[in-house]
């Protein structure tokens, strides 16, 4: 959504929004929102901004019967980290703040784990991310399990990933889910982004099956909230394999579910 220039300043350019109204109509899908991919609630000279935008999204959800929309955890530079409790803190406000605007509207804010990007910085591990969804304590707050940052977050920190995915699951109401090795690129810079591919290295965003990720265990322990999106990150450089991936998407959500009615019997 914010790649198109529906919101400006904080505010819901018309044309385009009942422009994007009328196409989604068109189609029967259940949509999904993604907020700024820039989000950082941590960074205090622009929070207020961001979260006029995001206000102004939720908005856009709403006309197009989106009830999920994606806000990015935040994050500190190196020469910022004295500041982290700090950070936390308004993370945790302007979290709460957007989940009670998004409350009139039906929409819940899920909040994405990310993985370190630059050296020194300061981010919440998958766990971290879940600790602060239940701080906050909202209804219409809920953790994004984004697997493959949480595998490559866990191996760049020697955290444990499938912990740290336990950790998040009963906070979890929408998934991310594309394959990769979980090998942090470790801030090296490709010529081509096929070479990253080559070498298993970074945030891959690959079709399932072809990291090393073990998406059935995963998908056997796991539970997540009640109406749990899971969405194929999973873009057309990869459109001839998109298939097989919904298909294997689609037998993790049988799984997941036959999961649960076992647990239940």
């Amino acid at each position: 959504m914010t790649s198109v220039d529906l919101i400006a300043g904080g505010r819901v350019v018309e044309e385009r929004a009942q422009r994007l109204q009328a196409i989604t109509r068109q189609m029967p899908f259940r949509y999904t929102v993604h907020g700024l991919v820039s989000s950082n609630f941590m960074d205090p000279a622009t929070v207020r901004y961001q979260l006029d935008a995001a206000k102004a999204l939720i908005e856009v959800c709403d006309r197009i019967d989106a009830r999920i929309i994606v806000q990015h955890g935040g994050h500190l530079r190196a020469d910022q980290v004295i500041d982290r409790a700090g950070a936390d803190r308004r993370e945790r406000e302007a979290l709460f703040e957007l989940a009670e605007f998004a409350q009139r509207y039906g929409v819940r804010i899920a909040l994405e784990n990310i993985f370190t990007t630059e050296p020194g910085q300061y981010r919440q591990t998958p766990a971290e991310v879940a600790a602060t969804v239940k701080a906050v304590g909202h209804a219409n707050l809920v953790a994004l399990i984004d697997f493959s940052h949480a595998y490559i977050e866990s191996s760049y920190r020697g955290l444990d990933f499938r912990e740290e995915l336990r950790a998040m699951a009963p906070v979890a109401g929408h998934l991310h889910v594309h394959d990769s090795f979980g090998r942090p690129q470790a801030f090296y810079k490709p010529f081509h982004p096929q070479e990253l591919t080559a070498m298993g290295v970074g945030d891959l965003h690959m079709p399932l099956g072809w990291g090393d990720m073990d998406w059935d265990g995963i998908f056997s322990e796991l539970e997540f909230l009640p109406d749990t999106v899971l969405m194929m990150e999973i873009g057309p450089r990869y459109r001839s394999e998109q298939p097989a991936s919904l298909e294997r998407a689609r037998r993790l959500m049988a799984l997941n579910a036959g999961r649960r009615q076992i647990a239940a019997e």
